[in-house]
């Protein structure tokens, strides 16, 4: 099938936790996957794409990543072990939009600082926004490419890419 906007609304979009991508592809009896699925390693194009194509068969948002595979930035949530992070996977597609929370905490933001092992020289300035006060926010990114496949209904990125590369010329 091939998905735009009009059959994403029609059809909806599956909201799942991670921890249900965790069990659903241990179950899988009848796949190999190429990258075995653990806790704390990222999820996979290979593995995306089975949940939005072969499980599910329509978009799907899979949401509270491991802690360990978003920056330390994102958001902890109340459960220690993951993060407020969310990514859109589209069958036949991939990831089209991808975001996530960030932390206003100052001490949880130091103590994620610390987890990552990162300089509190380096990052200093990051912490005196939150030292002085901040709201809670939240950003995400949208793959500009592949949300107009989804408003135009073409198959192939290549059509519509803005400024198309061409090999063998100047800044490839």
């Amino acid at each position: 099938m091939n998905f735009t906007l009009k059959i994403m609304l029609k059809i909806g979009i599956d909201n799942i936790h991670v921890y249900k991508c965790f069990i659903l592809q241990h179950q899988v009896t009848d796949k190999t996957f190429e990258t075995k699925l653990r806790w704390g390693v990222p999820l996979t194009a290979e593995h995306l794409s089975y949940l939005a194509d072969d499980h599910y068969k329509r978009p799907v948002i899979i949401y509270d990543y491991p802690k360990a595979v978003k920056p330390f930035y994102v958001r902890l949530n109340d459960d220690g072990k993951t993060v407020a992070a969310f990514d859109m996977v589209v069958p036949k597609m991939g990831t089209v939009i991808t975001g996530s929370q960030s932390e206003e905490r100052l001490d949880m933001l130091s103590a994620r600082m610390k987890e990552f092992d990162l300089s509190r020289d380096q990052y200093e300035w990051y912490q005196d926004l939150r030292k002085h006060g901040t709201v809670k926010h939240s950003g995400f990114r949208l793959g500009f490419d592949l949300m107009v496949l989804l408003m135009t209904g073409l198959t192939d990125v290549r059509d519509v890419v803005p400024f198309p590369r061409t090999h063998g010329k100047a800044n490839n």
